[in-house]
């Protein structure tokens, strides 16, 4: 199976057709119109394993294609492929692909899951020593009752460095808004077989041992990428609190990464990581809302909050819009790819090192800072305690993060550590969210409001100490699994 590499760009309509417009993609495009059908099982076998399979029909040709898992850093998708035509849209099961040997005894049960039906026109550049095909397709997804539009932009890269596929992407990105893409047709289809999702939360991340530190950087970065856009879009179109929460966990997991993986970043990596920090502020004041409306009384109070939130998340929508923050995503990408932090050679050893081995220094470092800040937890002030909570939830997410590496014997031992560290973090969490409210208030100018005192005074403060002392006392005494 040859890889395919691949960059994609979400767009709107308006935003395909300013593209074309623009004259950015040189020539006459061939226009195609494509019918595809997937295939799987009903407990969705291949897509469990990773793989997809379709049948694709243009101009009463069809040929059969099966993708396996992607292997790409962040932002590119590299997946293996194996195309073969077919007389009919009935899959051919053969030892080419790993299809038949997942399946077994299932094979039978394979059948069409969703079809796509789209107008593809396609474009061929040359671009900094690369030939690209530019692919903008128009289409529905279909599953039972169910349908989904499509607007997307593919840039596959037929020869050449990979990097060029930016080049364009930055091009097409100076006429129109697009975004960075991360689902392939193959998960928007299934994900209207199922309950529509809410807000994504954070995956595991997908390392091996057999990884070194700087591809576990890169796969880290492409979850969180993922986890970040897949909110981003939830919650631009719903402006509902738990998309908005998640993509701020998404963003604090990146800066989390960078922060672990700091001395290998370089100067540029610190650039990339304040511009993420300005990315997750933009997201704060509506998160500190959404958490304060539930707490506050029915009444003027509650409505002028509930205001306050709706203006928040106008000027959410307006940062996510921006050049700033589009431009962003595909920085962050390019620069975890192919930056110039993997040809730094005063840091290529520490690159070059085992993951696991990273991630034991990592762990190990984090856990001491937190068994320091933790001291005498209950007389620490309100701006101590915060960053005593910033430093554990660095401790969680290097945690979740090198969980892979650490399975088998380890498993046991990194739940037990796991438990006792969500736990500390929920009641610093609570103790937070008691400071915090005084001075959202305050910042909206609701401070002098009638019921702004009981709600910034509500909860007794000293049993949340109590059990904060007690979580951290737990933590401490945790197994350090990863020793």
């Amino acid at each position: 199976m040859m890889d395919e590499i691949e960059l994609k760009l979400h767009l709107t309509e308006a935003a395909a057709r300013a593209i074309e417009a623009a004259g950015v993609l040189p020539g006459k495009p061939r226009t195609l119109s494509q019918r595809s059908l997937y295939f799987d099982t009903p407990d969705r076998a291949l897509a469990g394993a990773g793989l997809s399979l379709r049948i694709r029909e243009t101009r009463g040709r069809r040929i059969q294609t099966v993708k396996g898992a992607d292997r790409g850093s962040a932002g590119i998708f590299a997946r293996p492929e194996h195309e073969m035509p077919v007389p009919d849209d009935r899959p051919v099961l053969d030892d080419t692909t790993p299809v038949a040997r997942i399946l077994g005894g299932k094979a039978f049960a394979l059948a069409p899951v969703f079809a796509l039906s789209v107008t593809r026109r396609i474009w061929v550049l040359e671009e900094g020593g690369a030939r690209i095909e530019a692919m903008i397709d128009r289409g529905r997804v279909t599953a039972a009752d169910r349908q989904s539009p499509l607007c997307e932009c593919e840039l596959e890269l037929v020869s050449g460095p990979p990097g060029a596929l930016f080049a364009v992407a930055r091009r097409l990105g100076a006429v129109a808004p697009v975004k960075l893409g991360v689902l392939t047709k193959s998960e928007r289809g299934h994900r209207l077989t199922g309950p529509l999702p809410v807000a994504v939360k954070a995956e595991d991340v997908a390392l091996d041992r057999d990884m070194t530190a700087a591809q576990a950087f890169q796969r880290i970065v492409l979850s969180c990428l993922r986890q970040f856009r897949l909110n981003e879009d939830l919650l631009l179109a719903t402006r509902t609190p738990e998309p908005l929460h998640q993509a701020r966990v998404a963003l604090r997991r990146l800066r989390s990464a960078f922060t672990i993986f700091r001395p290998m970043l370089g100067a540029s990596g610190t650039a990339l990581r304040e511009e993420l920090r300005w990315l997750a502020g933009t997201l704060g004041d509506a998160r500190d809302l959404d958490v304060l409306l539930p707490r506050a009384s029915a009444g003027p109070l509650q409505d002028r909050i509930r205001a306050a939130r709706e203006a928040a998340y106008d000027g959410v929508a307006e940062a996510l819009g921006s050049e700033q923050a589009r431009a962003l995503m595909l920085d962050l990408a390019e620069w975890t790819g192919g930056g110039d932090w993997l040809s730094d050679p005063e840091t290529q050893a520490l690159r070059d090192s085992g993951a696991q081995d990273f991630a034991a220094t990592a762990l190990s470092r984090f856990r001491r800072k937190v068994k320091k800040g933790g001291r005498d937890l209950s007389r620490l002030e309100d701006e101590a305690r915060h960053e005593l909570r910033k430093d554990a939830k660095k401790l969680r997410y290097a945690a979740e993060f090198f969980a892979p590496l650490f399975a088998g014997d380890w498993r046991k031992g990194r739940r037990r550590f796991g438990a006792a560290l969500a736990d500390f973090q929920d009641h610093l969490g609570a103790l937070n969210d008691l400071a915090a409210a005084p001075l959202v208030l305050d910042r909206l100018g609701l401070a002098d409001a009638l019921g702004a005192a009981d709600l910034a005074d509500a909860v007794d403060r000293a049993p949340l100490l109590a059990a904060a002392e007690d979580a951290h006392r737990a933590l401490v005494r945790a197994e350090r699994y990863w020793t």
